[in-house]
């Protein structure tokens, strides 16, 4: 298996894809390390982590090398993303024992009744390239506090990074019996899918996602998939500061080269600041460096995948035929590697996939609305159900609309943001099941009721 540096499409290096008889000789392994690392204290396995959080810190710039030279994100990105696993790890470390340890929910004098959280047992994660620390943080790692073995796959486009991974997390004392990596692509993955494991947590596309939970349903176990969105945002018209908010919802949907899940994809404007926020949008933009990720200063780079460029170029494309004006980018950067120019677009509707197909690039439509009810009306018009945002002077009333929307998150006077404390979850076709806070440690959990007469 290649893996190609997308920035000047030189290949990196190349690894050994696992076979199927790899694949279940690392099956048998963590089946036979796993009740053994669940007899380990938790307290010993919150230390393991913290262990493997030091490490990554130890190893900042290394990591973010190694994730810059195959997925593409600006080194300070990169960076950004190993300090963002940490602080996830801390939460996640610091909070397991209330969590995850025996629940007394009623201590009668002849009766109590309390919950214990078993493990699941052998756990699959089938990870995203696009934030590998992040979204492989949010699984493998409760995974481990709860006394899980884990088998991790990441994306054959970051598979280096999941090397790296496996080095550190093994490094900090998990046991080889409780940690493997898959490396592979779509094959490595349908061997995983018909192995039997004890649950399946994959991160990615809609259309993966839903192969992935049809295969696995016959099995009966856990399956939680975080898929795509196409994430909305409205402005209202009471905004303090259209400069600020204009640069921090421009950020929203370009940080990452705009390959987040969460990242803003589309925007409704009140009428009656439309313009003045486009202007300043726009400038925003203009001021965003396209270059080699590693050069200082960057902050658009080049996309992981190469045929992520035609399906963005293809919803500009569809757009202009349909009306759409171009007010800055509109095309692939003219240079080696898998470039697209930042690109803004206005006089866009819903019937342009732009405003209704996840771009996952560096792209936005900006819509003019009359009113907080039809911006509500059109956030809802999506068959996805990740986040939603609002900037709005009033709490009340960015709520009074955040509640009309179907979607997992939602923000106020913010955008494209995680916090280790909050379940991040979808909706519709952005997923099912919930990771981070006290419900995605529990999510690799049985719990098991007890009713204890004296």
């Amino acid at each position: 298996m290649k893996i190609i540096n997308p920035a000047t499409e030189e290949i990196i290096t190349e690894l050994k894809e696992d076979s199927k008889e790899s694949l279940s000789k690392k099956m048998t392994l963590l089946k036979q390390g796993q009740k053994k690392w669940h007899s380990i204290p938790l307290a010993e396995r919150v230390h393991i982590l913290q262990k493997f959080s030091e490490l990554l810190k130890k190893n900042l710039e290394e990591l973010a090398g190694i994730l810059t030279s195959e997925v593409g994100k600006p080194l300070q990105q990169a960076r950004n993303e190993v300090n963002g696993a940490c602080a996830r790890i801390k939460w996640l470390t610091e909070n397991a024992e209330r969590y995850l340890s025996d629940e007394v929910m009623s201590n009668q004098p002849d009766m109590q009744e309390k919950i214990v959280y078993e493990p699941l047992g052998v756990v699959c994660n089938i990870s995203a390239w696009n934030y590998p620390f992040l979204v492989g943080t949010n699984v493998f790692v409760p995974a481990l506090l709860a006394g899980n073995a884990v088998m991790y796959k990441p994306s054959e486009f970051s598979s280096l990074t999941g090397l790296e991974i496996e080095k550190l997390i093994k490094e900090a004392g998990v046991p080889d019996d409780v940690f493997q990596v898959a490396i592979g692509a779509g094959a490595t993955g349908q061997t995983l899918l018909e192995l039997p494991f004890d649950g399946y947590y994959f991160t990615g596309s809609y259309k993966t996602g839903q192969y992935i939970y049809e295969k696995v349903a016959p099995k009966m176990v856990p399956c939680q998939l975080e898929l795509g969105g196409k994430d909305p945002l409205y402005i209202a018209d009471d905004i303090a500061d259209i400069k600020s908010v204009a640069a921090a919802t421009a950020d929203g949907a370009f940080y990452n080269n705009g390959q987040s899940c969460c990242s803003v994809e589309r925007i409704y404007v009140h009428e009656n600041i439309f313009y003045q926020y486009i202007e300043e949008f726009v400038k925003e933009v203009k001021t965003y460096m396209l270059g080699l990720p590693n050069e200082e200063g960057v902050y658009i780079s080049a996309l992981t995948r190469e045929p992520q460029l035609h399906i963005v170029d293809a919803q500009v494309k569809d757009a202009i035929a349909k009306g759409a004006k171009v007010l800055t980018g509109g095309k692939r950067a003219q240079r080696k590697g898998y470039y697209y120019e930042p690109t803004v677009l206005i006089n866009v509707n819903h019937n342009m996939s732009v405003m209704r197909e996840e771009s996952f690039g560096p792209l936005i439509g900006i819509m003019k609305v009359k009113d907080d009810k039809e911006a509500a009306e059109l956030m809802n018009d999506t068959e996805y159900g990740l986040t939603a945002g609002v900037y709005s002077s009033a709490q009340h009333r960015a709520e009074k609309v955040l509640a009309q929307i179907n979607a997992g998150t939602g923000y106020w006077n913010c955008c494209d943001r995680v916090s280790a404390a909050l379940p991040w979850s979808g909706r519709k076709h952005s997923g099912i099941g919930a990771t981070l806070s006290h419900a995605g440690l529990r999510a690799f959990t049985h719990p098991k009721a007890y009713h204890l007469k004296g």
